[in-house]
């Protein structure tokens, strides 16, 4: 009885995971995809797929905590160490494109999620964003007259401009992490002083 529940729970697993990742996939290339497409992107049955999630909120929510973890796991390897310019320019080569990936699946959580529970998924990565901010602005090089909230959401609303502008032909992707560190440093940088050069900062 062991054997066969241990078999039987594996097999679970298996079909959760394989779900969760055609979820992923699906609703990265179309927000509106059905449970139908997921199911069959996962080579499940929508019987098997309701009997492990009572509904699309459901998938749509280990979704978005699989691709944030994905996301995270990425960027713990980026070095934040010093300047903290230089860190933002290397936290948006590192992370950008994860922002575009993740953009339509950002729209079904936002049909399906509550605001406070997209917020509390993206805790973890707005919160890296949060603490090098802080240290810029302790060590005088960002901008302390606009909360650090404020200035998370401009760095995120500059990578997905990027990626609009990447998909109308209007930026070269190879050009998009440039673009990207040039604009929002000229942001942070404190008012009345010069903004540095992103491959010049000391």
């Amino acid at each position: 009885m062991s054997t066969r529940s241990n078999a039987k729970r594996a097999d679970a697993l298996r079909s959760i995971d394989a779900i969760v990742q055609a979820a992923v996939d699906c609703l990265g290339r179309n927000p509106e995809a059905s449970l139908s497409e997921i199911a069959r992107a996962a080579g499940v049955g929508r019987v098997t797929l309701y009997a492990h999630f009572a509904s699309r909120a459901e998938v749509v929510d280990a979704a978005m905590t699989l691709a944030i973890g994905k996301g995270n796991q990425a960027l713990e390897a980026v070095d934040l160490a010093g300047d903290p310019r230089l860190a933002l320019a290397r936290l948006v080569e590192a992370s950008w494109h994860l922002v575009d990936q993740a953009r339509a699946l950002l729209v079904a959580a936002q049909k399906e999620l509550p605001p406070g529970r997209i917020r509390e998924l993206h805790s973890g990565p707005a919160a890296r964003v949060e603490t090098l901010i802080a240290r810029g602005r302790a060590e005088g090089v960002f901008r302390t007259d606009l909360p650090i909230p404020w200035l998370v959401n401009v760095l995120h609303s500059v990578m997905h401009s990027a990626a609009d502008e990447i998909r109308s032909g209007n930026l070269a992707p190879d050009r998009a992490a440039a673009y990207i560190t040039a604009t929002v440093l000229a942001a942070f940088t404190p008012p009345g002083r010069p903004v540095p050069e992103p491959s010049t900062q000391t």
